[in-house]
């Protein structure tokens, strides 16, 4: 039997390229770069930091505090309370352990206040606690 010529252009039309070992690649490259990504919180208000000449630049801050002008301290875009300040701390230093704390406090904000914040941070077991400044 010989192959009709209408075989061997069914033969050819039913060849195709396997496309599911690139789409694994590709999933496992993404899900490589979801998980070593770092993202970049916000303490979630604008603050105006004093000037400091001699400030020096933080590349891994995680644990971002901010107090506005009144006297507000905000974590992860959330206002809260003084008391609860060491409570959100020690959260955060869980999720990230090598994690360092940045207080962005305004040039306005009572200095009462930032050393509540800052006693709060260290009782929570961050011992790498900054005072953000423009520089």
């Amino acid at each position: 039997m010989r192959a009709s010529p209408l075989n061997k252009i069914m033969e050819e039309e039913e060849t195709t390229i396997d496309m599911t070992p690139m789409l694994d690649v590709v999933f496992i490259m993404l899900i490589f770069f979801i998980v070593t990504a770092s993202f970049v919180k916000e303490s979630g208000i604008d603050v105006n930091r004093p000037d400091a000449p001699t400030a020096v630049k933080k590349e891994r801050a995680n644990i971002l505090i901010a107090i506005s002008d009144t006297g507000e301290i905000w974590i992860d875009k959330r206002r809260i309370d003084i008391r609860a300040v060491q409570a959100n701390v020690e959260r955060l230093k869980a999720e990230n352990p090598q994690g360092s704390v940045v207080i962005q406090a305004d040039k306005k904000a009572d200095v009462d206040t930032l050393i509540k914040v800052m006693d709060a941070s260290r009782a929570a077991g961050a011992f790498d606690v900054s005072i953000a400044a423009n520089d």
